[in-house]
């Protein structure tokens, strides 16, 4: 089988719009050109090279008039020259101009300058022709002893590589650079000898570092980078020299580069499970976290130190260090606060709970101080992590609740939804907390700002009033909300006492000098009107609301009010006059505002719904009864009962579901011994992080089931050519989603795309040799080839796999054109082409599972631009299995709890989120409906409402649900008796 997969060691971006110069163009340029000419006429000679072009003719041009010139940016380019040209003829034999490049390049590496010494034996490590190589190791190794480092360096990494390919052309390069490492100075010198030595003899690796360890902090951190991988391979792969070396890692763990610490950290959790050792790590991982800039490194090492948490013995460190962790709050990301929220919160206990309340306080004094879109989520964050502390520890709630009460008139009605949504759980569930709350909201109610909070806050009130003093408190302060009673008369009479003057204006005479033509001074008289807001402009808030049309808070209040109302009845059973008295008064005021809706003062009519809501409120206080306190009351308490305890049994779930899992063990169990494991087996926490992180990094790290959407890899290979085809094709696309472990060294932002490595196999299945196999690929969408491949030659019954990356940069839909043209050895005819099937992207790569509150995905239903309305057609016809076979098909998860699913109904309604890796978001609700419900096979009818940010991620994924629609297959046929009619037909055909 001959290889298609050829190093490449330089990109070199080539316009699509280039073109090209003649052959006899480039001969001249070379042979008559100064250097500059030369420069432009070898930069085009490169690009033809990788495009295929044949430029054998131009070699000895380039020898002759190339080679000789002192020009240093001509020398780099032939550098890159030498590279990408053929060296061999079609037999595979060393082109003889390789001779006299070869005798240049010894000359190059005696020449006196370090540059191009140094470049000369960088260009060497890409050589794969021992021919050309075997010339120059006299000069090679005599580069060793150079003066210059720039020179050192690279002649080490020139003698790894000729070791590593060539190991008979320098069979003592382990002793040659181990005498090299001890007598050298420089850091970037011994780095690359050592790292030599860790690939190529262990041994000698470990006699130096043996002979060094009490220096090693010393020592750069490109060294210490290395030290750390070789304990960390050797010890595992030996367990017994754990103890040898392990005090080095300790040590390490003090040094001033972060990669250094960083990878150090990693290294003693993989060797030691004991608790010094991971309060060690951890305390370096926090320390990396606060002190980092970038959010990227935090979000890694913050990363890291959840996956400390996975062990029981790291789970009980980390408890001990959660105000430690909470500093990492002073980072500005958002997603760094919610991740440090989220780790603090499962980590924290009844010891230290109260100074993460206090701190929590703190943050949140600190960012009622901000207005900025992050701030606002932030202050989100903070209120859901107190709200969930005060549930599990109900002793820290009395320090909490006026802490939070304050929020309710935030500009953000989301923070103040939470902050509603802690209070209503609290006076539920901690009674003796109940006259603290309700105290707080009597104080604060008149200045609440948004009408959903306001009435929300009401009928917490009137629900939890539990004395005569409260309820009427509760009262005077609705009473003083809606302003003067009746609002219709009391507005018309203050519209009465303005309509002779102009509202909200008054006349003001300003004198001011002037200059006139001649140069003597004036003055000037005029008449200004001012804007000036009377008193009556400033409303009570409920009246405000009322007037501005929102009359759904009328009905809500009356909802309140019947329970306000009950409750009195229920403290004063025994008194009819003050029941009648305090309902007559809420009547009064409920019929005052259905007046104003009927009235048209408001912006808005009230609804007719609205109206029948409230006029039901006031027939029910009219005709008070027993009844009326078991619905108003116990019912009411019941439901909000089982409503909380729903969301707090789905949210023990959640948290404590890995947990459970991770802390039952089974009593028959196997104990693994570490001593008595096998090399390639990983005990708890020591795999092989080095090789999991380049594993990851390549795409061939074993995925985990979140990420693992298909079965299998056959599933997924495309056909792209016949079998009668001279040139059989078939495709599989391999998604890589990067590690990016190594930018604690050299810090990148998180790259907004992904890379896809399409894998094509190739056969030839013609009787001759096919020369030139080229795969030509072109794109259409959000997508982009990011290098060519390499054309190659297939022998008859010969095959290759060729490889190509293409950038993704979003989840529209993307279509990869393809073709294969080669020439047939020995004819004359013109280059042949055999055209390809159309690959598809399929996003279901780029896409998982996303996970949001009632309150986030209602946000983002509202914001979300793109709307995509797919109507369903299935042969499905449980309503419940629909919303799961969805689910599978779009990884989106179901966001509506279990118990709203359970049960049989002849409807169902759903919603579904999923997060792409491109950050994007899409959510979905589903409505369907059974045509007849009485029926098990009557069809499903209904609706898909995808919405996302991005077009392309809603019609992309309408897209793959019709599809998945079209290949669901029915049930089969059921084979019915035959008729009389039919059974005679059958008998007349017999005898025919």
């Amino acid at each position: 089988m001959s290889s298609a997969e050829q190093s490449c060691y330089t990109l070199i971006h080539v316009p699509t719009d280039t073109e090209f110069p003649s052959e006899q163009q480039l001969k001249e340029k070379l042979e008559k050109g100064d250097d500059k000419a030369r420069v432009e006429a070898l930069k085009k000679l490169i690009l033809m090279c990788m495009n295929g072009e044949k430029v054998q003719n131009l070699i000895m041009f380039v020898i002759r008039f190339c080679l000789p010139s002192n020009d240093h940016t001509l020398k780099k380019l032939l550098l890159n020259f030498w590279e990408v040209v053929p060296k061999t003829n079609p037999q595979g034999k060393l082109l003889q101009e390789m001779i006299l490049v070869c005798d240049a390049y010894r000359k190059d590496l005696q020449h006196p300058n370090e540059f191009v010494r140094g470049s000369t034996l960088r260009f060497l490590c890409k050589l794969k022709e021992p021919e050309l190589i075997e010339p120059l190791m006299p000069a090679i190794r005599q580069c060793l002893e150079h003066r210059h480092s720039y020179v050192r360096r690279n002649a080490v990494c020139a003698i790894f590589t000729i070791y590593r390919n060539f190991e008979f052309l320098i069979p003592d390069a382990p002793e040659v650079v181990s005498t090299f490492l001890d007598a050298e100075q420089d850091a970037s010198c011994k780095r690359n000898a050592f790292m030599m030595l860790l690939h190529v003899d262990q041994a000698r690796a470990l006699d130096f570092l043996s002979n060094c360890i009490e220096q090693v902090t010393t020592f750069g951190d490109i060294l210490q980078l290395i030290i750390v991988e070789l304990i960390y391979k050797v010890c595992h792969a030996n367990p017994m020299e754990r103890q040898r070396f392990i005090r080095c890692v300790y040590n390490l763990l003090q040094s001033s580069s972060g990669a250094v610490r960083y990878e150090a950290a990693g290294t003693l959790v993989t060797l030691s499970t004991v608790p010094a050792a991971i309060r060690a790590a951890a305390t370096t991982y926090i320390e990396l976290i606060v002190k980092e800039s970038d959010n990227n490194i935090k979000l890694i090492v913050l990363d890291r130190l959840i996956h400390l948490r996975q062990s029981s013995t790291g789970e009980k460190v980390l408890q001990e260090l959660v105000m430690d962790i909470m500093r990492v709050l002073t980072a500005p990301g958002l997603e760094v606060r919610k991740k440090t929220l989220s780790l603090a919160l499962e980590l924290v206990s009844s010891r230290n709970v109260e100074d993460m309340v206090m701190f929590l306080k703190k943050e949140i004094a600190k960012s009622g101080n901000e207005n900025a879109d992050d701030a606002s989520k932030y202050r989100q964050e903070l209120v859901k992590t107190l709200h969930t502390a005060t549930i599990k520890f109900p002793d820290v709630a009395v320090s909490i609740v006026p802490v939070l009460m304050e929020f309710l008139s935030d500009e953000s009605e989301q923070v103040s939804s939470y902050v509603l949504q802690f209070v209503r759980e609290a006076i539920h569930k901690l009674p003796h907390l109940r006259a603290t709350i309700i105290s707080s909201l009597l104080e604060g109610l008149l200045f609440i700002q948004k009408p959903k909070i306001l009435i929300a806050s009401l009928w917490i009130l009137c629900t939890f009033a539990d004395t005569n003093e409260t309820i009427l408190q509760v009262l005077s302060l609705v009473k003083k909300s809606l302003g003067e009673l009746p609002i219709v008369e009391s507005e018309l009479r203050g519209s009465e006492g303005q309509e002779n003057v102009v509202p909200g204006t008054e006349e003001k005479k300003t004198v001011r000098p002037m200059v006139t033509a001649d140069g003597t001074y004036a003055t000037q008289s005029a008449i200004s009107s001012s804007v000036v807001k009377r008193e009556g402009e400033s409303r009570p808030p409920l009246r405000r609301f009322l007037l501005d049309g929102e009359f759904f808070i009328a009905a809500s209040l009356a909802t309140s009010l019947s329970k306000l109302a009950a409750n009195h009845a229920k403290l004063n059973s025994q008194k009819k006059k003050q029941i009648n008295l305090l309902n007559g008064q809420l009547i009064f005021i409920l019929s005052s505002i259905v007046h104003l809706g009927k009235s048209g003062l408001a912006k808005t009519n009230m609804s007719d719904d609205d109206v029948d809501r409230v006029m039901t409120t006031i027939r029910v206080l009219a005709d008070y009864g027993a009844e009326m306190e078991e619905t108003m009351i116990q019912k009411t308490r019941a439901s909000l009962d089982m409503l909380l305890s729903q969301k707090g049994g789905e949210m023990r779930v959640g948290e404590s579901g890995e947990r459970r899992a991770r802390d039952r063990v089974q009593a028959d169990k196997t104990i693994l011994f570490t001593q008595l494991a096998a090399r390639g087996d990983a005990i708890g926490g020591t795999e092989n992080m080095f090789d999991l992180s380049l594993s990851q990094a390549l795409g061939t790290a074993n995925k985990t089931a979140k990420f693992d959407f298909s079965s299998s890899k056959l599933g997924k290979v495309i056909q792209l050519a016949g079998f009668s085809d001279p040139i059989y094709a078939e495709a599989y696309v391999n998604v890589n989603q990067y590690d990016i472990g190594q930018s604690l060294l050299s810090p990148l932002p998180l790259s907004d795309s992904s890379h896809s490595v399409l894998d094509v196999l190739i056969v030839n299945q013609t009787g001759d040799t096919l020369q030139n196999v080229s795969l030509e690929l072109s794109t259409v969408g959000d997508l982009k080839l990011v290098d060519k491949p390499t054309p190659c030659t297939l022998a008859p019954a010969d095959f290759a796999n060729i490889k190509a990356t293409v950038k993704v940069a979003s989840t529209e839909n993307g279509v990869i054109f393809s073709m294969i043209s080669y020439d047939v050895r020995g004819a004359a005819s013109d280059r042949n082409a055999v055209y390809l099937q159309d690959i598809r992207i399929d996003i279901m790569d780029y896409i998982v599972p996303g996970n949001a509150t009632d309150a986030e995905f209602r946000k983002m239903w509202s914001d979300f631009e793109w709307e995509n309305k797919v109507a369903v057609h299935t042969s499905i016809t449980d309503l419940r299995e629909y919303i799961d076979h969805l689910s599978k098909v779009t990884n989106m998860k179901i966001l509506t709890p279990e118990s709203a699913l359970d049960g049989s109904c002849g409807f169902m309604a759903a919603n579904l989120c999923a997060h792409s890796i491109f950050g994007e978001d899409a959510i979905a609700n589903v409505s369907i409906e059974k045509a007849n419900p009485l029926e098990e096979t009557s069809p499903i009818h209904g609706h898909i409402r995808i919405r996302a940010k991005s077009q392309g991620m809603a019609l992309t994924l309408g897209d793959k649900i019709n599809v998945a629609q079209r290949e669901r297959k029915g049930p089969k046929p059921v084979a019915l008796p035959p008729t009389q009619e039919v059974e005679e037909g059958m008998e007349k055909l017999a005898v025919n």
